[in-house]
């Protein structure tokens, strides 16, 4: 993919930071029109909104289609700002050609569908326009498999292409939706310098408090740009409420946010701290789980009418895990006490259940 060109619309390239904001999901031209008029204040250039939706299960709003398409015509015909959407297939990609949206973007399930990738590059190809799309990353993360998707695009003429990042899934509950690992964008950075990187942090996070600190720590990294979910009212939003945030929240997001000229070199104070602020997040999800696998044991001692404290198995805990600790280098008194606090609130959380009839 040696000649990608930089990602440009109507023949302007796009100048970074690029920002695009807008809700999850089409769901009235009012609210579509609303909320373009407000980002529209916020400097926001670029539109998006989901016009088909993928759902995980049957049964849930999918997204309004092609009607929606006309709404986003008229965001660009009253406030100038460029249009985009995602697509998946054929019959998405023709008719967004159809209504000329600006620039396209492809779901991460969609991407992990070689499938899906080759008819939606065939179907451009067919089209015969080098329009900008963006490719999301996998749901897994597989980086051979994203850059697959690239290749797919790029082999059909496709020569404006960009990634967005939007994390990987991961099973039970986590501090984000989607966890990050870095490290695989920035991979990609290094083999393909010239794909324009986009965090996508609504999606990351899941929820509209992390928006500010992983948008912060993707322009860090030398991203690119930020793709955000924006909506009027987006505790009323029809998909994904928890993690959009409004057109003025944006805004006091975007004036905040640091531009640095160059990405924060890697072994820098910042990015120590930022390592250190995802294994606190990491122990935090530890703990959390271990809680409840006590809370479990506490049932069953319960059930079976046993002492919550048993002396011998809290002795063979402080040892050996004392002992391992040694060895991979942590003191011994900071170890005993960390087991000791957590010992203690597992015996109360034991004892709460047990008292409970």
């Amino acid at each position: 993919m040696e000649n990608i060109k930089p990602l440009a619309i109507d023949g302007v390239e796009l100048t970074k930071p690029i920002i695009i904001s807008g809700p999850c999901s089409a769901e009235t031209e009012e609210q579509v029109m609303q909320t373009a008029r407000e980002l529209l204040r916020s400097g926001v250039k670029i539109y998006r909104a989901g016009i088909w939706k993928p759902r995980t299960k049957p049964g849930g709003f999918e997204g309004v289609g092609v009607p929606g398409l006309a709404w986003l015509n008229k965001v660009r015909e009253e406030t100038g700002m460029k249009i985009a959407t995602e697509v998946a297939n054929r019959g998405h990609v023709e008719a967004a050609l159809e209504y000329d949206l600006d620039l396209l973007w492809i779901g991460a399930r969609t991407s992990a569908n070689p499938f899906a990738m080759q008819e939606i590059a065939d179907v451009l190809r067919e089209s015969g326009r080098d329009i900008p799309v963006l490719v999301k990353n996998p749901v897994n993360p597989d980086l051979e498999l994203w850059i697959g998707a690239l290749e797919r695009l790029y082999n059909a003429g496709i020569t404006r292409l960009g990634v967005i990042h939007r994390g990987f899934s991961t099973y039970g509950e986590h501090i984000y939706r989607n966890h990050p690992q870095w490290r695989i964008p920035l991979e990609l950075r290094i083999r393909y310098p010239q794909i324009p990187i986009i965090c996508d942090p609504s999606h990351i996070g899941g929820k509209r408090e992390l928006i500010a600190s992983l948008s912060q720590q993707a322009l860090d990294m030398g991203f690119d740009g930020l793709i955000i979910e924006s909506h009027c009212n987006p505790d009323c939003a029809w998909s994904d409420k928890n993690q959009q945030i409004t057109p003025e929240v944006l805004g006091v997001i975007l004036d905040n946010l640091v531009y640095r000229d160059a990405p924060v070199p890697t072994e820098s104070l910042a990015q120590l701290r930022r390592q250190i602020d995802q294994l606190d997040n990491d122990l935090v999800e530890i703990l959390a789980k271990r809680m409840n696998i006590s809370r479990e044991i506490g049932k069953y001692k319960k059930n079976h009418n046993m002492p919550i404290v048993q002396p011998g198995r809290y002795g063979d805990i402080m040892h050996t895990r004392v002992k391992t600790a040694a060895a991979a280098g942590v003191d011994e008194e900071f170890m005993s006490k960390i087991l000791s606090t957590i010992h203690e609130e597992s015996v109360r959380l034991q004892v709460e259940l047990t008292e409970k009839k």
